[in-house]
């Protein structure tokens, strides 16, 4: 990649810097190429939660894995805090947490952190005080002890980001963090990310779930077939529709007759009234929230 676009807040590069990337695989052996990655170009500020959203297949896991340095593109680049992502040293300012992590089992949530830790060059008296505070900070303090491979899912997502944290990154790439996670736990891991963020941390999220990224993120991309269909802040891709709508408490049925024809005497028309719902994710938190097993990390 050239140098690097024009640089953020107080002469800080983007957090990623993504320019004209192309990524093509050999099909067979006939020299069929195929284009899994089609002259993407986007940044991420420094701070913000950016969703890289779209369908299987539309090539968001080839960026990613392009971004760590795991894949060579075919043409163009991409960079984080303005160091080329073929370089170790960009590396360093990242912490990755897979769709799938595959952790050794056989370790507890403790030896699981301080192994991570010690791959990042932590050791002595700073990798203890980084392993006791990431651990607490996802939760899993009255865990840390059992085994990974008595973990369920939301806590292996929780012990995933433990280790993604463990070396103080500024950026973190979650590659679908609430995938196959109860509600309960897709709403913590929403939580933790908020708080990351509160720290200064830059986040990169890809994930199916459209309602949590909208309250999420601050801008998103959308892949579609390889290429970049659509970027924005979401307030302007969810944006206003030219309708409105408004919650009230409930009318009797004349009230709502004369509000109707006040409408129509303006030739307006009032086309829906239905009585506000809470949403069904809302009533399984209610129902299903934090319990006594929460002390042991029992999810």
């Amino acid at each position: 990649m050239g140098a690097p676009g024009p640089e953020g807040a107080a002469g800080v590069p983007p957090a990623i810097e993504i320019r004209g990337l192309v990524k093509d695989f050999a099909v067979g052996l006939r020299g069929l190429r195929l284009r899994a990655v089609d002259h993407v170009s986007l940044t991420v500020r420094p701070g913000e939660v950016f969703g890289l959203l779209g369908p299987n297949g539309s090539g968001k896991s080839t960026t990613i894995k392009l971004l760590l340095g795991l894949l060579e593109p075919t043409a163009g680049g991409c960079a984080i805090f303005g160091v080329p992502s073929g370089r170790v040293e960009a590396r360093r300012d990242v912490g990755y947490l897979p769709e799938a992590p595959n952790f050794y089992r056989f370790l507890t949530g403790r030896e699981l952190v301080t192994f991570y830790g010690r791959l990042c060059g932590l050791a002595g008296s700073g990798l203890r005080s980084k392993l006791e505070e990431v651990v607490a900070l996802v939760g899993l303090a009255g865990a840390a002890d059992r085994r990974v491979g008595t973990y369920s899912k939301g806590m292996l997502q929780r012990i995933g980001l433990a280790q993604a944290l463990v070396h103080d990154p500024r950026l973190l790439i979650l590659d679908e963090p609430t995938a196959g996670v109860d509600p309960v736990g897709s709403a913590e891991m929403a939580e933790l990310i908020l708080a990351l963020k509160a720290r200064g941390k830059t986040v990169l999220i890809t994930s199916h779930l459209l309602g949590q990224i909208e309250e999420l993120c601050d801008r998103v991309a959308i892949l579609d077939r390889g290429g970049l269909v659509a970027e924005g802040e979401v307030a302007e891709l969810a944006g206003a529709t030219g309708r409105l709508s408004f919650e009230t408490e409930v009318l009797p049925p004349e009230e709502i007759a004369a509000l109707r024809a006040w409408l129509e005497s303006r030739g307006r028309r009032l086309e829906a009234v239905a009585p506000a719902r809470r949403r069904l994710e809302e009533v399984f938190r209610t129902h299903v929230g934090r319990g006594p097993r929460d002390t042991e990390g029992g999810r």
